[in-house]
Formats: structure tokens, C-alpha cells, sequence
């Protein structure tokens, strides 16, 4: 017998109506079809991502599956579970972040609401100690417990975030937008959390995000949503090809300078008479170490970036738009 999928979605819909202002007096009415006729599983263990432009009914998705909103037509299985009429045996289960939301107590001291997550999910005492400080070392949140949550930074928030999703050991983990306004560092720290987490416990991972450096580093599979419709289900290395979107390279040198070009990449750009440049390589054929190496043995660099193809541009390239 085969194993259940984690998450089963069969022609699933969600529509809005939404009323609009013409003139003074007259108003009209309209359906927008924010999710239309998505048809996906996703397996215990694995990790995928869930990306698309703004708008595109990722999050409405993302609210139908956790039993936030109630499928206009369709059928939708988390976990084995009906997720509105299942709610609170989901709820078991499954672990959210939202970037922009909080789960955590904001005028209470870190610690307090990991206490109060765990009596939430009637973990037992000791249980809840465990892996309370399990995730609080692995995390780096120690120095932070007796620290109210709205005097947190962003980052350290967001490190509370996930731990506190993860406080009851859910098979399943959605992440929305979770490194959104992080700085380089922070995403990587909570990246490599991330998959230390789902190599022990085989946690399985639904991300949705506009940072490909996300995809990257967490997901083996990428599922595209465009205007409620999923355009494309497969590997990244499969995305990637089919794409074949440029990263970018962004060196700034010590004062301006004539145009950098070397093999691995193509000058696209300078600014600043010179003293930052642009020169964009394929992932496929180079790596921005090689890129770097090469513009670093003729000319010193002061600082880098490094710019991800957006997600917008990969719709568009899905579509054949120019």
C-alpha cells in the first residue's frame, strides 16, 4: 500500500468576490480566482518550494491547507486530515511561519511563549524542556529568553518564530517568506537550521519565498504558481534548465576603473566611472567563486553582492515573455 501523501491537492479553488467603486454611486462586483484548479502532492520528507509573483494565490494556498480558508471547490489533504473540520488535530502536525506575523507573545519574554506553546500542544513537562533547549541552543537563542519579544531584532524574532513552530516536533513546516528583511548572515544562519532540522527528524518542508537563494539552499523540488494556476512541478536543476536565468555579480573597487571582463562572465554594466561593476554568469557552466577569482586576480575588490534572478522573471520566462 502506498504512503499518503503529506499534503494532496485535487482541483483546488479559492475565489473572492471583490466589489470596486465605478464613478460616486455605482459599485461592481467581480470574482477573482486566486487559486484556480491546482492539483498537487508533496510526500513526507520532502522539501519544496512554492513560488510565484505577488498575487498569485501562494499564501491563499499556504491558508487552505492549514484550515485558515475554506476551499471554494476542491479537495485538500494535510496530513491525512480534512484541514477546517481537523483543525485541532492538524494543528498536531504542522508547524507555520509567517514573515510578517507573529505566534509569539509580544510583551512577553521569549521563554514565556515557548512555555505557553508547549501546554498549548500538552507536551509534557520534561518533553518540552528537551527540545525547548534542543532548538534554543541550535538556534542561538539563549541570551535571548528573558528578553520580550518586541525588543527583539528582526532576525532574532524570526529565529523565535521557527523555534516556536517547531516546539511540538510537527511532521510539517510551512514557511512564508521567512527571511524576508534578514540580512545576509541571519538567512544563512536560520538556512542552515533549516536542514540540520530536516536531516535529523525528516521534516517536511513547504517554503514559500522571493528569494531564490531560499530555493537554493532548502528545496529539491519547486512547484510555480502564476494567477492561481501551477505552471511547473519539478526539480530546480529541471527549473534552472528550462530557465537558464543569469545571476549577477556586483564588485565595488577601491576608486573607478576601466571595464572588468573575464571568461567565467559578461561585463553587463558599470557605474560610478568604473568603480562598481556588473558581470552576470550562468550557474550551469560557472560559479560566482570562479567569477570572483577571476575579477579578484585583475583588480581588487572592496565589496560584492550577489544578485538572484527574481521570481517575476522566471514566470515570465516559463511563459515564453520577453
Amino acid at each position: 500500500m502506498s504512503e499518503e501523501p503529506i499534503i494532496a491537492l485535487q482541483d483546488l479553488h479559492r475565489s473572492f468576490t471583490v466589489r470596486q467603486k465605478i464613478g460616486r454611486v455605482r459599485r461592481q462586483t467581480r470574482v477573482v480566482h486566486a487559486v484556480d484548479g491546482i492539483t498537487a502532492s508533496i510526500m513526507a520528507g520532502e522539501a519544496v518550494g512554492y513560488i510565484g509573483a505577488n498575487g498569485a494565490g501562494k499564501s491563499t494556498t499556504i491558508k487552505m491547507l492549514t484550515g485558515i480558508l475554506v476551499p471554494t471547490s476542491g479537495r485538500v489533504r494535510t496530513c491525512g486530515y480534512e484541514p477546517v473540520p481537523q483543525r485541532r488535530l492538524l494543528a498536531r502536525e504542522i508547524g507555520v511561519v509567517f514573515g510578517q506575523r507573529s505566534q509569539l507573545w509580544w510583551d512577553l519574554p521569549l521563554r514565556d511563549s515557548f512555555r505557553i506553546l508547549a501546554a498549548i500542544h500538552r507536551m509534557s513537562a520534561l518533553d518540552a524542556a528537551t527540545r525547548t533547549e534542543e532548538l534554543v541552543d541550535r538556534l542561538g537563542l539563549a541570551h535571548l529568553l528573558d528578553v520580550p519579544v518586541r525588543q527583539l531584532s528582526l532576525g532574532e524574532r524570526m529565529r523565535g518564530e521557527v523555534a516556536a513552530a517547531l516546539v511540538h516536533r510537527p511532521r510539517l513546516l510551512v514557511l512564508d517568506e521567512p527571511t524576508i528583511g534578514l540580512d545576509m548572515i541571519s538567512k544563512e544562519r536560520l538556512r542552515h537550521f533549516l536542514l540540520a532540522e530536516r536531516a535529523e527528524f525528516s521534516t517536511t518542508l513547504l517554503l514559500t519565498t522571493h528569494d531564490m537563494g531560499d530555493i537554493e539552499r532548502l528545496c529539491e523540488r519547486v512547484l510555480v504558481v502564476d494567477h492561481g494556476h501551477l505552471v511547473f512541478d519539478g526539480t530546480l536543476s529541471s527549473l534552472a534548465a528550462r530557465v537558464a536565468l543569469q545571476r549577477v555579480l556586483v564588485v565595488d573597487l577601491p576608486e573607478p576603473g576601466p571595464d572588468i571582463y573575464v571568461p567565467a562572465a559578461t561585463h553587463i554594466g558599470s557605474e560610478l566611472d568604473g568603480q562598481r561593476q556588473r558581470l552576470a554568469f550562468s550557474p550551469q557552466q560557472t560559479t560566482a567563486a570562479r567569477v570572483l577569482a577571476e575579477v579578484s586576480a585583475v583588480a581588487e575588490v572592496i565589496d560584492l553582492t550577489l544578485e538572484e534572478p527574481a521570481i517575476e522573471d522566471i514566470v515570465r520566462t516559463l511563459y515564453g515573455v520577453p
